[in-house]
């Protein structure tokens, strides 16, 4: 009769197919705005599946892969790698959009969140900052590739056409954050996840608390970052740890006691509320600064790209040039190159080396081929130039000035650390770098003339030696072959502008012309007088640094500005390595809108944000606790809402799986839901046996207020080891699965979807919304 009753009893949530994979997964993430999974697996391939399990791509890095986030518009995802880089990746084709490295070790976990605040105008359209470049320039121009690579020649790097632009593009629809955490206990914010723009270290983070006679601050050791996540409002980020927490007693003759280190897993609660605050001026500048960086790495590529075409023509050039000067030594003459050329112009006779160079050595067919490699080269880079340089420059010189305009509004942009003098500085340098630009193109045009201008005397010349017609030759110039047999023929203007070896090669200019820019800067000119002296490689390392110095700063005042507010130690952990400790610990955080307690105050009073935290408590962590899993909330309570219908007090409350079965993994869900993944403890082996998914609804919970000891070092959590809530098979919302499972459990609460990973490689996809019609049927 009980088993008729369960066959009928109907399954909570609908299976939409079992298939199999090549390798285990280590990490999974759901698109938030697409039927897409993104699947790490472990040999560090990254797999992208829509929800039909029908593979887009794959990609694989080359480097071990230690994290995975999505972008909150599901346009791209951020992918954190063992040696402490971020790479980000387009969703479309797995194409990298940017990598930067903000750590120097393995980042362990991520978080992209947007400001949940939308600013719509009357009719609905989000309101944004207008990036007025667009009414003055054509689109930017893009990096120009190397010459002799392919498509995938770089490997990890994708040189697609408009891999920096497509991230820009974009990053102003809506302001946000991406937060990376290290195992060295490093956090990281960037904009965009593009613009670096704050980093703190948690074991700097000091809590003080009073006691009788004297003051107890405690701090991190040994830290190592489990999970990091941010408010959907930007002000708050909890940062799950495993550390030891340091003890130093400084008691009223200010002498510092040092306490006992316990190591334990700790929750802190950091405000980051200067990203909700300024985030209208954190949005202009970054806007601004992660433009320039792109149009600064266009500027690096283009220099890079025309320094090597260059060397290789130069290198054609001397390759067949310098055996003239060991055919003057092997006929005994005592003379140069240039003044046999000299002679040759002249008129005079032809000497033996010299004929035999033009007429053997070198010959017609030579001589085009040499002309063609140079000059080729020559108008490579003046396109490279105008089509690369130059606009970036300009738009760098445009942007910058619009930087200088809201570094003068002090009241609004110097609480961000955007310093008045250090932009003026760079805008001034930006504008140097531009007449740098024009010189080049001037020095390159003239010395890519003089060298066609020599080819074609010397092809009149090998004409008349081989008793040839050189009527239909082009013209040459004598004057400008001798100016090129003077300054050019053993001497390279080009390389020493282009080249960083040559970077601190001064450049002579007459007196006259250095008085006249000493003039111009009593007349608003630049106050630097000395650029025309420098290289265009050493104008732009200046530009570079000046760009580094002035974006540095807004980043040093955001770190300042991020504080830790609390720490809550949840349970101590075994003496075995903290790092390895933490990183078999299933947790969870979400921040879910609740409304007041007093249903009088609903209309009053608008919803606030409350945090939930769940996490696995390890059995040797507590000798009277086993098999459990705690949830605490209101930690990033508002302690000026107390008269406001809100309930301000921490809670938790400690939640025992059911006998048999023990917690694989768990993730919050929608609406205050966890979800735990259980396995049966008596199979036999770690493949074969059941599991089974389950829901739990945790604000149905009894959460209890938690004690806030004065001394932290205090396990608060063992206090409601008589309050455990025993879950019952029958009492929650459960769906067997006929497989062992492993983490990760990947949960989608936009789509209302799950992803298991089965032990003998399966994954397994379930609908957890259930469709009221065919509940309603059934029952």
């Amino acid at each position: 009769m009980e088993s008729d009753e369960e066959a009928q009893r109907v399954l909570p949530f609908q299976l939409q197919f079992d298939k199999p994979i090549a390798s285990q997964i280590k990490f999974a993430e759901w698109n938030p705005e697409k039927d897409l999974l993104a699947m790490v697996t472990e040999d560090s391939k990254i797999l992208l599946h829509r929800f039909n399990w029908q593979r887009l791509w794959t990609l694989s890095p080359g480097r071990c892969i230690t994290s995975l986030c999505w972008n909150p518009d599901g346009k791209s995802i951020a992918v954190g790698l063992e040696d402490g880089t971020i790479s980000l990746h387009d969703v479309e084709n797995g194409k990298l959009l940017r990598s930067i490295k903000s750590h120097t070790v393995a980042v362990v976990c991520l978080n992209w969140e947007d400001d949940g605040q939308k600013i719509a105008d009357e009719n609905d359209n989000i309101s944004t900052y207008e990036d007025r470049i667009s009414r003055f320039f054509p689109p930017p121009p893009r990096a120009p590739r190397m010459p002799g690579l392919v498509p995938g020649d770089t490997g990890f790097m994708d040189d697609g056409e408009d891999s920096f632009q497509e991230l820009s593009n974009y990053s102003h629809q809506r302001f946000n954050i991406l937060c990376s955490g290290d195992k060295g206990g490093l956090i990281c914010f960037s904009i965009f996840g593009i613009f670096p723009i704050g980093k703190i270290n948690i074991h700097k983070f000091s809590i003080c608390c009073p006691l009788t006679n004297s003051l107890v601050t405690y701090r991190l050791v040994n830290g190592s970052i489990s999970k990091v996540a941010l408010s959907k409002d930007l002000c708050h980020l909890i940062v799950m740890c495993s550390s030891e927490l340091s003890e130093g007693r400084v008691e009223q003759s200010n002498r510092q006691v040092p306490g006992q280190d316990l190591p334990g897993f700790h929750c802190l609660m950091l405000d980051t509320s200067i990203f909700f605050k300024r985030k209208n001026e954190l949005h202009q500048v970054a806007q601004q600064a992660s433009n320039i960086e792109d149009l600064t790495e266009v500027i690096r590529t283009s220099i890079s790209v025309m320094c090597k075409q260059w060397s290789d023509a130069m290198r054609t050039f001397h390759e067949k040039f310098d055996s003239l000067s060991t055919l003057i030594i092997d006929h005994g003459l005592d003379s140069t190159p240039q003044e046999e050329f000299l002679s040759l112009l002249g008129g005079a006779r032809t000497s033996p080396p010299v004929h035999q160079f033009l007429v053997n050595s070198l010959g017609e067919v030579g001589l085009k081929r040499v002309a063609k490699v140079v000059c080729g080269a020559g108008k490579d880079l003046q396109l490279i130039v105008l089509d690369h340089l130059q606009p970036a420059a300009e738009m760098i010189g445009f942007r910058m000035g619009e930087l200088r305009g809201l570094s003068r509004w002090r009241a609004r942009y110097r609480g961000i650390g955007l310093d008045e003098k250090l932009i003026d500085k760079a805008a001034e340098k930006a504008g140097i770098f531009l007449i740098q630009v024009e010189r080049f193109m001037k020095v390159l045009s003239s010395a890519v003339q003089q060298f066609s201008n020599f080819f074609s005397w010397l092809l009149k010349s090998v004409k008349i030696l081989m008793s040839e017609p050189s009527d239909q030759l082009l013209p040459f110039s004598s004057e400008l072959v001798i100016v090129f047999l003077k300054f050019l023929y053993d001497q390279d203007p080009i390389k020493q502008l282009l080249e960083l070896s040559e970077a601190d090669h001064n450049i002579e200019v007459d007196m006259e012309t250095m008085q006249r820019v000493r003039e111009l800067a009593h007349f608003g000119g630049f106050l630097d007088c000395q650029y025309l002296q420098r290289t265009l490689a050493k104008e732009f390392q200046q530009l570079e640094s000046c760009f580094k110095e002035a974006f540095e700063m807004p980043f040093t005042t955001i770190s300042k500005n991020i504080l830790c507010k609390d720490l809550l130690p949840l349970f101590p952990i075994s003496s075995a390595p903290v790092s390895v400790s933490s990183s078999i610990i299933p947790t969870s955080v979400s921040y879910y809108q609740e409304a007041p307690q007093d249903r009088s105050m609903n209309q009053a009073c608008p919803k606030r944000l409350v945090d939930y935290v769940s996490f696995r408590i390890p059995d040797d962590s507590f000798s009277n606790l086993t098999n459990c899993i705690g949830m605490a909330r209101g930690l990033i309570r508002d302690l000026g809402s107390t008269d406001k219908g809100y309930n301000t007090s921490l809670e938790a409350v400690l939640l025992c799986i059911p006998y048999g079965y023990h917690c694989a993994d768990l993730s919050l869900y929608k609406e205050s839901q966890i979800v735990l993944l259980l396995n049966e403890t008596s199979s036999s082996s770690e493949s074969s046996g059941n599991a089974c998914m389950m829901i739990v609804q945790a604000s149905d919970l009894p959460f209890a207020s938690v004690t806030r000891s004065t001394c932290l070092n205090y396990w608060n959590l063992d206090e409601l080891k008589d309050s455990i809530v025993f879950l019952q098979m029958e009492n929650e919302k459960v769906r067997g699965i006929p497989h062992t499972v492993i983490a990760p459990l990947a949960v989608s609460a936009s789509r209302g979807v799950a992803c298991v990973f089965a032990a003998r490689k399966r994954a397994l996809v379930y609908i957890l919304e259930e469709d009221e019609d065919e509940m309603s049927d059934a029952e």
